[in-house]
């Protein structure tokens, strides 16, 4: 069964709440349908009272912004945060059984950011365990028998079912463009560091990104420009863009089905009147991926350092075995991995000036969301973008022949978001919306 729904950010911010009781008739219209749906779904945390919450939230909202003519760009956008941000008041746990005493501290920035903008905490969006390969109980809205994908399952799994607009996510290896991808909705990875990592559990400090989802395309540039905090609002040149396809051994990693999929998608953008580019590039993919994992694995260790000594047992296998991989590496070998995130960064930028395009364009994912949950998928597709830093939008694209979403992901340039986005408003007509 299909437990899909829209909830476009772009339609919230189009019709404000005009006052305090239709925002409570849109919040108990929500809160109905997640009693209804989640407890299939189980894309967000278990929340006693949480339509009683909500009101109380509401009234404070409207208490601060009494004019509606005059409020902030989120101002009644019910939104999905990731159990590894700390929001004040809430418990985080990680999607672990740690004890949540453990991971009190000052709440996430994005969070703050968030309140700061008028919107709403929905809840907390389950997570794998510490953001890496344990699953949550989160099912793919689209066919519950199949994963949503990972880490961040539970945010991508409620903007596709229709309970949020807009839910906040993180990315590390490929848990933003992979559950993306899966779920059948837009998933955004800005350039790294540019939305702030405060007040996160971390996973690894060199490769940590926040980004989030949305159904919508207005909604990826709403969110983007209101959360990253030095957005650029300037008028830019459009003009189509250049797009180019990263030959080699890091596209053949892909499934047979993705890579006809994704063929046939180019040659529609080729009749659209794009030009696309073949660049021959990540040769040396393997080392790429082995360095990243190392880079992750370390830090990891070192994030866990104190909690794993006093709670290993409680550690799912494939955490606990991160941290003892991670443990083995030293600290020479991470200074020369965060070191090649910077050359493979530069060295991508000089390709790009080198044969004049404009996005890498690739499948998010190796295919479609796998059948089963005891795992999330291989997060390959984006392990080279996330390592450089690269800002990516993965957005869905079609469906395979079960009818799974598959999405196709662009790559900008470092720093570039705006450009970025404003290039991929060319490519609307070929996104697919649930």
């Amino acid at each position: 069964m299909n437990y899909t729904s829209r909830c476009e950010l772009g339609e919230f911010t189009d019709n404000l709440v005009a006052d305090d009781d239709s925002l409570k008739r849109r919040l108990i219209q929500l809160c109905e349908k997640l009693d209804e749906i989640d407890p299939v779904i189980q894309s967000f945390l278990p929340e006693i009272n949480r339509q009683e919450r909500l009101f109380l939230d509401a009234k404070e909202l409207f208490q601060r912004f009494p004019d509606t003519n005059n409020c902030p760009p989120l101002f009644g956008i019910p939104v999905g945060i990731k159990d590894i941000f700390r929001i004040d008041g809430w418990p985080t746990q990680a999607g672990s059984q740690l004890p949540a005493e453990l991971f009190e501290g000052e709440e996430a920035w994005v969070v703050t950011r968030l309140k700061s903008l008028g919107a709403l905490i929905l809840g907390k969006t389950v997570s794998t365990e510490f953001a890496f390969f344990e699953p949550g109980p989160t099912r793919n809205p689209f066919n519950i028998g199949h994963t949503p994908g990972g880490s961040s399952s539970g945010s991508a799994a409620a903007v596709a079912a229709g309970f949020a607009p807009l839910a906040i996510g993180s990315q590390t290896i490929g848990s933003i463009g992979r559950p993306a991808s899966y779920c059948g909705v837009f998933g955004f990875k800005p350039s790294f560091g540019r939305i702030p990592t405060d007040g996160i559990i971390h996973f690894s400090v060199s490769a940590d990104h926040v980004g989030f989802f949305t159904q919508d395309m207005k909604g990826v540039q709403v969110a983007a420009k209101t959360l990253i905090p030095d957005w650029k609002t300037q008028e830019f040149l459009s003009k189509k863009p250049v797009l180019a396809i990263p030959d080699g051994p890091y596209l053949v990693q892909a499934e047979p089905e993705m890579l006809v999929f994704f063929n046939n998608k180019i040659s529609q953008l080729k009749t659209a009147g794009f030009s696309i580019k073949h660049i021959q590039t990540f040769g040396n993919i393997e080392q790429i991926n082995s360095m990243h994992r190392s880079m992750i694995a370390a830090e990891f260790a070192w994030v866990h350092n104190n909690w794993y000594d006093s709670y290993h047992e409680k550690y799912r296998p494939q955490s606990a075995s991160l941290v003892l991989e991670g443990r083995s590496i030293s600290d020479v070998s991470v200074a020369e991995y965060r070191n090649y995130r910077l050359e493979l960064r530069e060295e991508l930028e000089q390709t790009k000036s080198k044969n004049q395009f404009d996005l890498w364009v690739t499948p998010s994912a190796m295919g479609a969301a796998p059948i089963g949950h005891a795992s999330t998928g291989s997060p390959l597709m984006n392990l080279p973008w996330t390592m450089a830093g690269l800002p990516v939008l993965s957005a869905p694209m079609g469906r395979d022949i079960s009818n799974l979403p598959l999405g196709i992901q662009f790559i900008g340039s470092f720093g570039e978001d705006e450009l970025m986005l404003d290039r991929l408003n060319f490519l609307r007509q070929f996104f697919q919306t649930i």
